[in-house]
């Protein structure tokens, strides 16, 4: 240290200066004048200062000079008498820190990494704020006691006396106290006779924490909490309580810095922003510093940066777990992350035996939040979770066990939904596979009825990985058990049994986990009986069900094929609460958007139903088809309003004017005929088209009408006249959907000629054409914000593109056959896609991902009819099965086998009470 490092005078502690004067015989009025000019000023500077002659303060600093036997000029004096104080300080200074410092429990902390703002906001709590408590919280190997450690690095000269105890070994409040009481008085305080009470001795602890300042640290203080008792204390360590309680309320100067895994519940009144008591949750280190941990290990990252990344992510910068991955992949993989990471496993026997610490202390509720959030994958609500959790727990406690989640750094929480870390997700999924598959082999369940393997009303993709990740892997795990899959089936079998014994029926997952084990077992399921049993969350989408028994089951949260055709067109209500599909059974389908329930079907058309257009105020919806009708109809009701009958031929489309008041119509007659809503008049026709009209749309402003057709020209027509203002020719085959942009500047047309073209909508030219798609593209359409264009294809597929750059973003594949029609929901999030393969899809429209598929039979639907009441829905297919339906919740009741062939009509009678039906 240089003498210009050292502190002025004026920062020098007064003990220090008070204790040179005494030991030098340097009097008041002596030492105020040796301060002055310890800092540069002059003795004409000093005497004008302290109101004395300058004759004075050179006799005052010349006794000082003899004091300290320094011979010499004034400056020599001045510049020796500096390396004389300089000295004297660093001497006790050292004395002092080794003296009044006892860190042998602290860790040696070899390197550090990051944790700039952590630090900086620790340094101002403890020297500027001078919390009394903090906190440092955090999951296991995360780096709380490094972080501690550099703290204590940084600020220990703030501090008169630094102490480190290890709370690990569980060591009693007694031991720890008492010894701090011996080292902070200096051996003052006899070990022999201490005060009798803990009371006692946490009061004179106070006392010296009050006399000077103090930096305690405890380390590890999950060891004196209870295990499954979130931040209670162990019952022989309730003592802590009361100490934590006394140093935090206590007026005084030091400061105790606690880690922890969990926080001690009492303290969550205590702490506060602007409070002395405060705590710090400790996430993962930045990419950056994650890379210099592996690098120090020994990885090479120069070629495989991405792959550092990755890895990084997926142990979420937990420092230890780092280290612990990185010795694996040297041991295991020879250094290559790139291998280690293609093994898409995450965890080995050190990061389980950290995790086991973590979750073998959690509450039952805990345990059981964190499965449902593994089975989940995804970030969900406290509603989502409290629907899954079994028995019934309030929304309070639920709320109160994800809040002790998210202080032991085990659970993440964001806009109001939560989740885990994918190491900690992928040890869960790894828990509840092993124990389930224990349960199945032992036949005495409890995990196997407490959680369901897959939820069958979960988002399309979301299914599929729990298919992938639990029971693909439990499958796998009982056949090297059972042998055979049969055997496995037969285990099923005997566990269902059992449960059909129990009496009332039990609420539990156990019916439908067996169910759907079942299916991926390819059990034949004919005949089989499944009455008086709970079967939540059974998938049967697409399996057959012929005579099974289900009587006095309960079906709540299963999913079952629903009814309906080969989809030909879809639309989404302006409201975003409705979907509409129309298909080629002359059949509109109402479903609820929300959770995929199908509401109820409009029963008029007689043939294929083209198109369906809902008004703008979501109450009306309109339809076209083969049967040459325009039908209205009540949203809310289903009931038909009005037939329009004009149309020559078949219709191909229709849609509302923005304002709601008229209707537009296209057909195989090559006409486009407008029609008053009200009224039901058709106010005009018109004429230009030389062939079918496929498509036909208003613009945003009302002005403007655009028709496609095939005779492979846009043609463009004034509405409020009639009169035919532009054609836009360009595609070199049949227009098959035109659309505006939101903001009627962009006018999209898609053809027969397997390309999508935008048109500037004001001076007619061709703005860019979108290739991609290997065949007809049959739908266009721009999402409400306007920034995004869909495309359904013949070629099976859907496409999204970016409007302003014609770059595809994402190819949509899953259905099976042509597709029809795609339309937006109205915030633009999600697209909906209807085709030939009878199925309707909802796509994620961020990721590509689809979120749900409604299905539609293996074979033809032939005849479908309600009851007199409205309340039930009857079907007869190709399958030779007559289902029944509740219309409200699009659950399938009953059905029935009987027929010998394909089923052509069902019927109930006047009062409801019978169903006929009939077929070849």
């Amino acid at each position: 240290m240089s003498w210009s490092e050292l502190p002025s005078m004026v920062e020098i502690p007064e003990v220090f200066l008070n204790s040179v004067a005494a030991e030098r015989g340097v009097s008041d009025a002596e030492r105020k004048a040796l301060r002055l000019a310890l800092q540069g000023q002059t003795a004409d500077e000093i005497a004008g200062m302290l109101g004395v002659s300058t004759a004075a303060i050179r006799k005052r600093l010349g006794s000082v000079y003899q004091k300290f036997d320094i011979p010499g000029t004034m400056p020599g004096k001045i510049e020796a008498l500096k390396r004389i104080l300089q000295q004297d300080y660093q001497t006790s200074q050292a004395a002092t820190t080794q003296s009044r410092q006892d860190l042998r429990e602290a860790p040696n902390i070899p390197s550090f990494y990051g944790r700039i703002e952590e630090l900086s906001s620790l340094k101002q709590w403890t020297v500027q704020d001078r919390c009394r408590l903090i906190v440092l919280l955090g999951m296991g190997g995360i780096g709380k006691t490094s972080l501690a450690a550099k703290l204590v690095e940084q600020v220990q000269e703030e501090f008169e006396y630094v102490v480190w105890r290890s709370l690990r070994g569980s060591p009693p409040l007694v031991d720890i106290i008492d010894g701090l009481i011996q080292f902070l008085s200096s051996g003052k305080e006899s070990e022999t006779s201490p005060p009798q009470s803990v009371t006692d001795r946490i009061a004179k602890q106070l006392d010296y924490l009050k006399e000077h300042r103090c930096l305690l640290v405890l380390d590890n203080a999950e060891s004196i909490l209870q295990a499954g008792y979130t931040g209670h204390f162990r019952q022989e360590y309730e003592g802590y309580r009361e100490l934590l309680k006394q140093v935090s309320e206590a007026a005084h100067q030091s400061c105790l810095v606690l880690t922890s895994r969990e926080k001690p519940r009492e303290l969550a009144a205590l702490e506060g922003e602007m409070l002395p008591v405060r705590s710090l949750q400790i996430g993962g280190v930045e990419v950056v510093d994650g890379q210099e941990i592996l690098k120090a290990k020994g990885l090479v990252l120069a070629d495989s940066e991405d792959h550092g990344e990755e890895l990084i992510r997926r142990y979420v910068g937990n420092p230890l777990a780092l280290k612990l991955v990185a010795t694996t992949i040297q041991e295991l993989f020879d250094g290559d992350i790139e291998q280690f990471l293609s093994e898409d496993t995450l965890i080995f026997d050190d990061i389980r035996t950290l995790l086991d610490q973590q979750f073998n202390r959690l509450s039952a509720l805990e345990k059981q939040v964190m499965y449902w959030l593994a089975i989940n994958r995804e970030p969900i609500s406290i509603q989502e979770l409290q629907q899954d959790v079994i028995p019934p727990v309030s929304k309070f406690r639920l709320l109160d066990t994800l809040k002790s989640l998210v202080n032991r750094s085990l659970i993440e929480t964001a806009t109001g939904r939560f989740t885990q870390q994918p190491v900690v997700m992928e040890y869960l999924t790894n828990q509840l596979i092993e124990q389930i598959c224990q349960e199945i082999q032992i036949g005495e369940i409890q995990l196997f009825s407490t959680y369901a393997l897959i939820k069958a009303t979960a988002k399309d993709y979301v299914r599929d990985m729990q298919i992938r990740l639990f029971i693909r892997p439990l499958v796998n795990s009982l056949l090297p058990i059972f042998i055979t899959k049969e055997r496995i089936a037969f285990q099923l079998a005997k566990i269902l049994s059992t449960l059909q014994t129990k009496s009332p029926i039990q609420s539990s997952y156990a019916g439908g986990n067996s169910l759907n084990l079942l299916f991926y077992l390819q059990t034949d399921l004919t005949h089989r009986d499944f009455s008086n049993l709970t079967l939540w969350q059974a998938y049967l989408k697409g399996v057959n069900l012929r005579h099974v028994n289900f009587a006095n089951s309960n079906l709540a949260k299963s999913v079952f094929t629903q009814t309906f055709s080969s989809i030909l067109v879809v639309a989404v209500s302006p409201d975003g609460r409705f979907l509409a599909t129309g298909g080629v059974n002359g059949e509109i389908c109402l479903w609820r958007i929300a959770d995929g329930q199908k509401l109820m079907s409009f029963q008029g058309h007689t043939d294929w139903v083209w198109s369906v257009a809902f008004s703008p105020d979501s109450q009306r919806l309109a339809s076209g088809g083969d049967d040459q009708t325009l039908r209205l109809w009540d949203v809310s009701t289903g009931q038909c309003l009005k037939t329009l009958q004009g149309q020559t031929h078949r219709l191909r489309s229709v849609a509302f004017s923005p304002d709601g008041q008229r209707l537009a119509s296209g057909g195989e007659d090559q006409t486009v005929k407008l029609w008053d809503v009200r009224s039901s008049r058709c106010v005009n026709t018109l004429k230009g088209h030389t062939d079918w009209v496929n498509s036909v749309v208003f613009s945003p402003d009302n002005q403007t009408l655009a028709t496609g057709g095939d005779d492979e020209v846009i043609k463009l027509w004034q509405v409020d006249s009639g009169n035919l203002i532009g054609t836009l020719q360009g595609h070199s085959s049949r227009v098959r959907s035109v659309t505006f942009s939101p903001d009627g500047n962009v006018l999209a047309s898609s053809s027969e000629d397997q390309t999508v073209k935008l048109w500037d909508a004001l001076d007619r030219k061709c703005l860019t054409t979108l290739k991609g798609h290997t065949n007809w593209v049959n739908s266009v359409t721009f999402s409400p914000n306007g920034q995004m264009l869909a495309t359904g294809c013949d070629d099976q597929t859907v496409r999204l593109w970016k409007v302003d750059t014609g770059r595809c973003l994402h190819i949509l594949t899953g259905h099976s056959d042509w597709v029809n029609s795609v339309t937006f929901t109205p915030n633009s999030q999600i697209l909906v896609s209807g085709g030939y393969d009878q199925t309707v899809r909802f796509w994620e429209v961020s990721s590509g991902r689809c979120l749900n598929t409604l299905k539609g039979y293996t074979n033809r639907l032939l005849s479908v009819a309600f009851s007199p009441d409205g309340q039930m829905l009857s079907s007869g297919s190709y399958d030779q099965m007559v289902r029944l339906w509740d219309v409200s919740s699009g659950q399938c009741l009953k059905s029935w086998q009987g027929h010998s062939d394909k089923l052509w009509s069902v019927a109930f009678s006047p009062d409801g009470q019978t169903l006929a039906s009939g077929g070849e």
